[in-house]
């Protein structure tokens, strides 16, 4: 894929896609009609609906590079709170639940797709290094206590990642915000250093939760005067 735009155009479309059909359901064609792109034209790109969906993953992960570095200047335990919460943001914020879900469908299919696999390991390395990073920040900023940094964001992640799969397949949305609490009083009391404290609630204002994010990635992208307008275009995606 060697032009931005053409590419641009077909993630935005796969993400559209997976929206209103799913991940079981999607086919090329699907995505082509989300875009001004032939379905013959998608394979001119790409080999297989696999191939451009592996594609699809890298284009998240390098948006989701932008996004971290948005939130550098951030003192750690606010980072701290941002990747919290870009993981068990609660249903009244996420407008792309069926996004996630779609997401969800996927991830069940690396077990038996190399491709896939490869690229969700690459995403789990990802967010473990970012909050490693994170973790390792309020060390010299003397805002964490001592810990062991990878053992740390190994369980973080797990403990997020389990809520919001739990959310998403069996629909109980307090499970988050119960996660998070418990999270915040067993787990970041014995991280946070004396005098430093968990924000108990965020202004949604100050930094992008994890609907807004996508949103932002794989919508708001395509700014050109005369396009069409954002409830168009994620039209089904609600």
């Amino acid at each position: 894929m060697t032009d931005p735009d053409v590419r641009a155009s077909i993630m935005r479309g796969t993400y559209e896609a997976l929206c209103e059909h799913g991940y079981t359901e999607l086919t090329a064609q699907d995505i082509a009609d989300r875009t001004d792109k032939s379905k013959s034209l998608l394979f001119y790109h790409y080999d297989s609906k696999e191939d451009l969906l592996a594609d699809f993953l890298e284009f998240l992960f390098e948006r989701f590079d932008e996004r971290v570095a948005e939130t550098r200047d951030l003192p750690p335990v606010e980072r701290l709170a941002v990747f919290v919460d870009w993981f068990l943001y609660g249903p009244e914020e996420n407008d792309r639940q069926s996004f996630h879900v779609a997401m969800l469908e996927l991830r069940t299919q690396a077990p038996y797709n190399e491709a896939f696999r490869k690229k969700l390991r690459k995403s789990d390395d990802q967010l473990r290094e970012v909050l490693e990073e994170i973790l390792r920040e309020g060390l010299e900023a003397g805002e964490f206590s001592e810990h062991d940094l990878e053992e740390t964001a190994a369980l973080l992640i797990a403990a997020f990642d389990g809520a919001r799969i739990r959310q998403l397949t069996i629909g109980r949305d307090e499970y988050l915000e119960q996660v998070r609490a418990a999270t915040a009083t067993w787990m970041f009391d014995d991280l946070l250093a004396e005098g430093a404290s968990f924000p108990a609630d965020r202004d949604p204002g100050t930094v992008p939760d994890e609907a807004d994010t996508h949103r932002r990635l794989l919508v708001d992208f395509d700014t050109d005067e005369g396009s069409e307008s954002d409830a168009e275009r994620t039209e089904g995606c609600e």
